[in-house]
């Protein structure tokens, strides 16, 4: 700073905080005169304050703002020695008078009633009623004692109006709490649950104390499968920081042994990335029936990580690597039935969307490494998808895009019932689709509402041919337009009760193409089942491998009734047909996609979905498929559910018609349901079951326990399921135990600073 600025800013400091008499002459009247009333209300803001025992020296730092009198002193760090009794702002410091002036200076000096303010907003209370000041020769044993007794309970003194205990508390010999992104760092935490102490940790970070962070903090489990015996998990966090954490994870179990896993994360600012490894020696290997689960080590390797390194871009990846693919989900370390291994990188905005991603599939389960290969790997798999919105009254341009590369070790097949499947073909093919179209809403009169759509699409498709099961190296050029029209007609009436709308719903949709396989072999398009939820869809298959055809119709509606105590009653329903052109569900697919969906002949199945809520706590829903031909329902679905005052049921039943062409040579029907029921406060019993109808067989049935007071969940569970289940004839039993904090965190403190302890 130079001389001239350091002298005007020691004159402004005397003038601002010791009141000094005012100079007349060229400084205007009102410049930094106005006195300052030690006795006046005062605030003080900072994101932490940090107490040195050590030196004797209190700091406020980040966003410290100092009022008292009309006056505000704002900077970086305020910093108190209690053992000089000076108070100084280090850094660059702005100070506004009462009547708008301002002064920016580097470091000072903070004196009189401004220095009294700052002391007075360091106030504790004990607990005999006393007032204890920053400059009191007792804060230092005070500030001691309220750091041995720092407490974080979401029940706040965890009773309830009964006098009984529940919920959960973390007593600590310090807790942080930061304002800047709220997270809570906690020394030499003890967990008491239900006033009873049951852990202790060096230290424990939390990010933040969101009901998902407090539920996600480890916790020991109790497990028992007939494979791995009784089982015990009891994490252990071996070092934690507001950057790292490494957890420890012994798992005993009866009948295996002992397993270790280890978890490191790590956090910076942009993202984060982990490293989980686990493995065992196995004490009985007759346990498994899988081939390769027999052996003597067993274990796995897992990473992730996700990075923001420019703003609308995430870039990541995952990789797992195992001695066999059954390990994670016989261990209960995993419930998915596949994993990805892949780099990927995302840009996203308002209106644009991009993604490019690596990936390689892996089943998880009984899958020997040889029948891996039959998996394909995406190489690459890009996508774009752009929206221009042209203005008023004007429509909007729709672009997208896709690059999908495919390689694949092996031919994938099966064979159900005699119905052959073929999945994928050995070697490399690449398919690059792109589409655009212009679509405008014309709304007329009495709400009469047009949609029309024009646009294209066009492909190029290349297989390398190396499965034998094809006829060799394959290239295929496809363009076809694409025009449509969706019409409807909402109309509404209201009997003052109940407000009904009635809306009819017609489609024309021309895809003026004859290839529907446009992928030459499908990848990507497996999966369809015609519902009430496509019915009103221009394309729907489930990838781009695959495409509709011709000029096809549909027509329907939906009814919907809201009524005054906030129930409601909804259906859709309709038909779809083909009227001209090649009906690409009638093509044939080696992975039988669309084979036995209701969309091959001229007219369709017909579809209806139903929805309603007649009374609180009660939810119905249901599916149906007909095909009107026979007529003959071909899929059924329905559920029911119910949940008021700590009571809670469920009822759900399913039916799928026999149909040889896709290898199902029975009806298929399932029904199964739930029910809870409160037995005490805070407990009750659960139970459930699933009946094979067609089978005349169980499928499942199960019970537990579970106590819930809002803040603290522990429960016992146990399942056996029957022998015509996925898992046929297997027993598990579960424990849970799990701590909630629905209100999050709530720091008290005195005046407007948020302390580092809580108690203030």
């Amino acid at each position: 700073m130079s001389p001239r600025r350091l002298a005007l800013a020691s004159a402004l400091l005397a003038l601002t905080l010791t009141s000094t008499a005012f100079a007349q002459g060229l400084v205007p009247t009102d410049f930094f005169n106005a006195p300052i009333d030690s006795s006046a209300p005062s605030a003080i803001e900072a994101n932490t304050l940090t107490f040195d025992s050590v030196n004797n020296i209190i700091t406020a730092s980040g966003d410290v703002v100092l009022s008292q009198s009309g006056y505000t002193l704002t900077g970086q760090n305020l910093v108190y020695n209690r053992a000089t009794g000076n108070l100084k702002f280090v850094g660059d410091v702005t100070i506004l008078d009462p009547s708008g002036n301002l002064a920016e200076m580097v470091d000072l000096d903070v004196t009189g009633g401004m220095k009294q303010a700052f002391i007075n907003s360091l106030t504790i209370t004990s607990y005999d009623g006393a007032r204890i000041t920053a400059d009191s020769v007792d804060y230092d044993a005070a500030l001691r004692t309220l750091m041995e007794r720092a407490t974080y309970a979401p029940c706040g003194d965890c009773i309830d109006d009964a006098g009984r205990r529940i919920g959960w508390s973390v007593n600590a010999s310090r807790i942080t709490y930061d304002a800047e992104d709220g997270s809570v760092a906690l020394e030499q935490p003890t967990l008491s649950i239900l006033g009873i102490p049951v852990a202790w940790l060096p230290y424990l970070w939390l990010p933040d104390t969101s009901a998902n962070t407090v539920a996600n903090v480890r916790t020991p489990i109790y497990d028992y499968s007939e494979k791995t015996g009784h089982t015990l998990v009891v994490p252990y966090a071996a070092y934690s920081s507001r950057w790292t954490d490494i957890i420890l994870t012994p798992t005993f179990m009866s009948r295996q042994g002992f397993l270790l896993g280890a978890e490191w994360l790590q956090r910076f600012d942009n993202g984060s990335f982990q490293i989980k490894a686990s493995g065992l020696y196995q004490f009985d290997q007759s346990a498994f029936s899988f081939t390769e689960a027999q052996r003597d080590w067993r274990g796995a390797v897992q990473t992730s990580g996700e990075f923001t390194p420019i703003d609308d871009w995430t870039v990541g990846w995952s990789y797992v690597a195992f001695t066999d693919a059954a390990y994670l989900p016989d261990y209960r370390l995993t419930t998915a039935k596949s994993s990805v291994n892949q780099v990927y990188a995302t840009h996203l905005t308002d209106d644009t969307f991009f993604d490019v991603r690596l990936q390689q599939f892996n089943l998880l389960g009984d899958v020997t490494a040889a029948s891996q290969g039959q998996q394909g790997k995406a190489l690459p798999v890009v996508r774009f998808e752009h929206v221009e919105e042209l203005g008023p009254d004007a429509g909007r341009v729709e672009i997208s895009g896709r690059l999908l590369g495919v390689h694949r070790d092996l031919d994938s097949q099966t064979t159900v019932n005699g119905v052959p499947y073929r999945f994928g073909y050995a070697g490399n093919k690449q398919h690059l689709s792109l589409q655009a179209g212009l679509q405008r809403q014309w709304i007329g009169a009495g709400g009469f509402v047009a949609t029309p759509y024009l646009g294209g699409r066009g492909d190029i498709a290349y297989y390398d041919g190396t499965s034998a099961a094809l006829p060799g190296a394959t290239t295929l050029w496809s363009a076809t337009p694409i025009a449509a029209m969706d019409v409807r007609f909402p109309m509404a009436a209201n009997d003052g009760s109940t407000v009904h709308l009635i809306e009819p719903i017609g489609q024309l949709v021309y895809r003026g193409s004859n290839t529907t396989a446009v992928g030459i072999t499908n990848d990507d398009a497996q999966s369809f089942v015609f519902d009430d939820t496509n019915l009103f869809s221009y394309n729907r298959f489930s990838g781009g491998d695959r495409q509709e055809t011709g000029l096809r119709a549909n027509v329907g509606g939906r009814y919907q009734a809201n009524f005054a105590d906030g129930g409601y009653f909804e259906v859709i329903a309709g038909q779809s047909f083909q009227l001209a052109g090649s009906n690409a569900f009638a093509a044939a697919d080696p992975a039988q996609t669309g084979v036995g969906a209701g969309m091959s002949a001229t007219a369709s199945y017909a579809v209806l979905g139903a929805y309603a809520s007649f009374t609180e706590g009660l939810t119905l829903g249901g599916k149906l498929q007909v095909d009107t031909a026979t007529p003959q329902i071909t899929r059924t679905g329905l559920g029911v559910g119910y949940s008021k005052a700590g009571y809670a049921a469920t009822v759900d039943y399913g039916f799928l018609a026999a149909n040889a062409s896709v290898g199902t040579l029975k009806d298929q029907h399932e029904i199964g349901g739930t029910i809870t029921i409160p037995v005490a406060e805070y407990w009750s019993l659960s139970s459930n079951a699933s009946w094979d109808l067609a089978g005349n067989s169980w499928l499942q049935v199960g019970g537990g326990v579970t106590y819930d007071d809002g803040y603290l969940v522990i429960g016992a569970n146990a399942n056996r399921t029957g022998p015509t289940h996925s898992s046929p004839d297997a027993t598990t039993v579960t424990a849970t135990f799990r701590i909630k904090a629905p209100a999050g965190l709530n720091l008290g403190y005195q005046g407007a600073v948020p302390l580092t302890l809580p108690g203030f």
